[in-house]
């Protein structure tokens, strides 16, 4: 299992993602940036941001 913060790329946004893998935290995180934060593209550092922040359970 994998989990994600969003808080701890995006100050203040407390949504959190568990997933059993890196891809599938990946679509989550990518679904949540376009909805909650209106991003329709990911830019490169934020993936490499999201990346690193990513743990496994």
């Amino acid at each position: 299992m994998k989990s994600f913060a969003c808080g701890d790329v995006v100050p203040d946004c407390d949504a959190t993602f568990v997933c059993d893998t890196e891809d599938d935290i990946l679509a989550s995180v990518a679904a949540h940036a376009a909805s909650a934060h209106g991003l329709r593209t990911i830019p490169p550092e934020l993936a490499r941001a999201v990346r690193s922040a990513i743990v496994t359970l």
